[in-house]
């Protein structure tokens, strides 16, 4: 007897009869077709056995129904991109939705590689110095007047220097006495600390912090022997080439303030007029 060849499905006879193997049991064409085919997203038929079954993402086409959403050319075998689930030809795609060279004005195709910088999109072989006209790529750069400069050229071109290192300022800095420095190297002449946001003052054109200012010029307090620095409104009392912070200037034996008052001296000691009368 002759052994049965059936649909693994319908179980009717397939000899004679074309037939496909899925996972090694055979079926009729119209139970393959029902079980297994894949529905066309354009047309949404079924994507029979004897055709050819495009896909993408999960999505199938029939190979006469895989075409540009927009132009409705064929999509077969060439570059194609999606947006909003649509397929488009790198053609409609790039005239509807890609960057446009602001060097240029062309179109930067998908998958191209392009520059951006606030807003603006460039080629990367468009993206280059304004002055040399080499290409920028990933190196720093400063924009200047709409142009763009690699950083050597914009030193040379532009960027004053430093009355100290000699070297470019390109950011920050500050100016001291109409001349420009680095803020690292605005430093008081005498401890080096940066300058830069601080209170300072100056003596013969050097810059000093107010604490090595004090310590290096300032007259002591015969008082409590501290700079009096003079700065920022600091009062004082001046007698007979001593010095006094108004605070300190007091009665050497009952420390009432003498500031605007009579006082009378004993030594190197100020006194009230009450407690100096026995003198």
């Amino acid at each position: 007897m002759t052994e049965r060849f059936d649909c693994h499905y319908c179980k009717e006879s397939l000899f004679g009869k074309k037939y496909i193997l899925k996972e090694d049991n055979p079926y009729c064409v119209k139970c393959y077709e029902n079980l297994y085919s894949n529905t066309c997203e354009e047309c949404k038929k079924p994507i029979g056995a004897d055709c050819k079954d495009l896909s993408y993402k999960d999505r199938h086409w029939h190979e006469t129904c895989f075409h540009c959403f927009q132009c409705k050319n064929s999509l077969v075998d060439k570059p194609f991109a999606a947006k909003e689930e649509h397929l488009l030809c790198t053609d409609c795609y790039s005239n509807e939705y890609s960057s446009k060279c602001n060097e240029c004005k062309k179109t930067i195709m998908p998958g191209t590689r392009k520059m951006e910088y606030k807003g603006n999109s460039w080629h990367e072989t468009c993206f280059i110095c304004y002055h040399c006209q080499q290409p920028i790529g990933t190196k720093s750069f400063i924009p200047k007047d709409n142009q763009n400069f690699c950083v050597p050229c914009y030193e040379k071109q532009f960027a004053m220097q430093c009355v100290q290192c000699k070297k470019a300022i390109t950011t920050g800095g500050v100016t001291y006495q109409e001349q420009p420095w680095h803020k690292e190297c605005f430093v008081c002449t005498a401890c080096k600390k940066q300058l830069s946001g601080q209170r300072f003052t100056s003596r013969d054109e050097f810059a000093y912090c107010l604490s090595c200012f004090c310590n290096l010029y300032a007259k002591k307090c015969a008082g409590c022997t501290n700079p009096i620095s003079g700065l920022g409104g600091t009062k004082y009392i001046s007698f007979e080439e001593r010095q006094w912070h108004n605070d300190c200037f007091n009665c050497k034996k009952c420390s009432l303030s003498l500031v605007g008052r009579g006082f009378l001296t004993e030594r190197d000691d100020i006194l009230c007029p009450e407690c100096g009368k026995d003198i």
